[in-house]
C-alpha cells in the first residue's frame, strides 16, 4: 500500500507543481490576476509550490525502500518524471487550447514509459 499511496501524493504533489509552474500564463485572462506584477506571480506560485512539497516529500518517504517503501531512488524519480509528463499534458490540453499534442510528443512519452520498464527490470 505504501507504493499506491507514494504513488496518489505524487500525482497530487504533481498538479500543485504544474498549477506554480505554469497556472500564472492564464492570470491574463481574469481582471483582478492580470494586474499582479511578477513579484505578486512569483508569491503565488511560491504558495502554491508549498503545498507541492508537502505532498512530495511524505510521497518519496512513504515510497523509499529504506523507510519500508517499494521503490528505489532512481525508480522514484522515474515515476515521478512520468507523472509530471501525463500531468503537464492534461494541463495543457484542458487550460490552454491553443496547444495541441502531435505525434512526436506521443513518441516522445512512449520512450518515457519505455524508460519506466527498463529501470524497473530486475
Amino acid at each position: 500500500m505504501k507504493g499506491l499511496y507514494s504513488i496518489l501524493l505524487l500525482i497530487a504533489s504533481n498538479v500543485f507543481m504544474t498549477l506554480a509552474w505554469y497556472g500564472h500564463l492564464k492570470f491574463s485572462e481574469h481582471k483582478k490576476l492580470a494586474t499582479i506584477g511578477l513579484f505578486g506571480v512569483i508569491l503565488i506560485s511560491w504558495g502554491l509550490a508549498f503545498f507541492e512539497y508537502c505532498l512530495q516529500v511524505p510521497a518519496n518517504r512513504l515510497g523509499f525502500k529504506e523507510h519500508g517503501g517499494p521503490f528505489s531512488l532512481l525508480e522514484l524519480k522515474v515515476i515521478q518524471e512520468v507523472i509530471t509528463l501525463i500531468v503537464f499534458i492534461i494541463f495543457s490540453l484542458v487550460m490552454f487550447k491553443n496547444e495541441t499534442f502531435r505525434m512526436n510528443h506521443l513518441i516522445g512519452m512512449g520512450f518515457l514509459v519505455l524508460a519506466v520498464y527498463f529501470i524497473f527490470k530486475k
